[in-house]
């Protein structure tokens, strides 16, 4: 898994790349909290990732809640089909903000 941080347009977005399985999810929450600590809105743009398991659901859910805790946002750009199918299964699609 890589990961990218770069300065968005209001925003500190994350270019996520690879899989998001439970070997590399803490990397993936870790990065994701460290965002929030510089920002209270973050995207995180999913066009290069092939894969999540429930261990990145766990992590996005505390990205969520964080971003609710600050009043922030958290945002899910260019999400692959294989990716959205998981977030339909588990109903993320209605949790996460996915753009």
């Amino acid at each position: 898994m890589y990961i990218e941080e770069i300065q968005a347009e209001g925003a500190l977005q994350l270019n996520v790349e690879g899989k998001l399985d439970s070997i590399n999810s803490p990397e993936f929450q870790n990065a994701l909290l460290k965002a929030f600590q510089k920002s209270n809105n973050i995207v995180v743009n999913m066009e290069k990732v092939v894969y999540t398991s429930s261990a990145a659901l766990r992590a996005l859910t505390l990205g969520h809640k964080t971003a609710s805790a600050k009043g922030g946002r958290l945002t899910l750009i260019n999400v692959g089909p294989a990716v959205m199918d998981v977030f339909k299964m588990t109903g993320f699609d209605k949790l996460l903000n996915i753009e």
